[in-house]
């Protein structure tokens, strides 16, 4: 069953990205149908089927990185590192920043390419849409005994 159909919270999709062993191809399609917006689109039609090549060859970094390419033209890989058995991938809009001022997403996994796709998953989050709007709403529990009363004295 996809994730698509499941609609799983997004700290349950990170929670299943840190615990997997690996990637399989039916994994990286429930990722792909649970957070991307663009793939399935006709305008990108050749970078799509580009994507789907490299999941079917298991070129599971490569096709990460073109997928983060697809959805997240605006981030790029800030830094890849391997550290006491793990894997430390972060990315950022603004690689030209010093690290203390760049707001990078981090991701980390014993496994290069899943490192690298919770990173993907995790700016997926912070990118998305907020449903909110900027003017906040008005509280519409409307008790009928209420009834507005001016006690200003004009006299």
């Amino acid at each position: 069953m996809s994730l698509l159909s499941e609609q799983q919270a997004p700290a349950d999709l990170g929670d299943r990205l840190r615990n997997a062993c690996g990637i399989t191809a039916e994994f990286m399609s429930d990722i792909i149908h649970a957070t991307c917006r663009r793939f399935p689109s006709a305008d990108q039609n050749f970078r799509s089927a580009r994507i789907e090549r490299l999941i079917w060859s298991q070129a599971w970094t490569d096709a990460v990185l073109a997928l983060i390419d697809l959805e997240l033209p605006q981030w790029r890989v800030r830094r890849l590192a391997y550290d006491d058995g793990e894997w430390h991938c972060a990315l950022s809009r603004q690689r030209e920043l010093p690290d203390w001022l760049d707001q990078a997403v981090e991701g980390r996994h014993a496994d290069l390419a899943l490192a690298i796709l919770d990173a993907f998953v995790e700016a997926q989050r912070v990118s998305a849409p907020s449903s909110r709007t900027s003017v906040p709403a008005v509280p519409q529990n409307v008790d009928w005994l209420y009834e507005p009363v001016c006690s200003d004295s004009f006299a």
